[in-house]
């Protein structure tokens, strides 16, 4: 048996060791994507980038011992990295209110990207500090971060909230305001320091 024939039979046994492993997992994975992620074009995203990956290991001839669990990592990775990616659009839409009562875009307070590389360093700095200071919250169900979030991210109502969680309106704006006083105390500093230089 020729080389070529060699190298041709083992990258047909590759493609056929991942055409089981597809069929055996896509619909776990599938599943598994989509109780973490609303977004069904996402979830599609998700599970064709995992099995993308699955390829390029296997022709790298990358070691991996349990092929299962190591899909299931992937898959967790790429949710997280999506869910960063969406926080930080969601944050620069987000709007805060200032001390009269209007209501500013949290992108008004950041640098604008066309400022050059000084604002974009800044904008980025301040974009993480953000997502810092809201992991930094209580992840409770229902706690400090998940009201935080859900109301000045995703834009729902407590009243919404309060029937989807049982936890009455009043203890969930509480929640929220000891947030905010978090978010504040923490971005406080880095906020004086950037607006100086400025």
């Amino acid at each position: 048996m020729s080389s070529t024939s060699r190298v041709n039979q083992q990258r047909f046994e590759q493609d056929r060791q991942i055409s089981a492993i597809v069929a055996a997992e896509r619909f776990r994975l599938r599943n598994f994507i989509r109780r973490r992620v609303p977004d069904p074009l996402d979830v599609e995203d998700i599970v064709q980038e995992v099995f993308y990956e699955l390829v390029q290991a296997n022709r790298l001839l990358m070691p991996i011992d349990h092929v299962t669990g190591w899909l299931f990592r992937i898959a967790r990775n790429r949710i997280t990295d999506l869910f960063r990616k969406k926080q930080r659009e969601a944050f620069s839409d987000a709007t805060v209110e200032d001390d009269l009562g209007e209501l500013l875009r949290v992108e008004d307070l950041l640098p604008s990207p066309d400022e050059g590389p000084e604002a974009l360093f800044i904008r980025s700095v301040l974009l993480d500090e953000l997502e810092l200071a809201i992991d930094e919250l209580p992840d409770d169900p229902y706690g400090q971060r998940e009201i935080f979030i859900a109301h000045e991210l995703e834009g729902r109502s407590f009243k919404e909230l309060s029937l989807e969680s049982g936890v009455n309106v009043n203890t969930l704006l509480s929640r929220k305001r000891y947030a905010v006083l978090h978010l504040r105390e923490r971005l406080q500093t880095i906020y004086e320091e950037f607006s100086q230089k400025r």
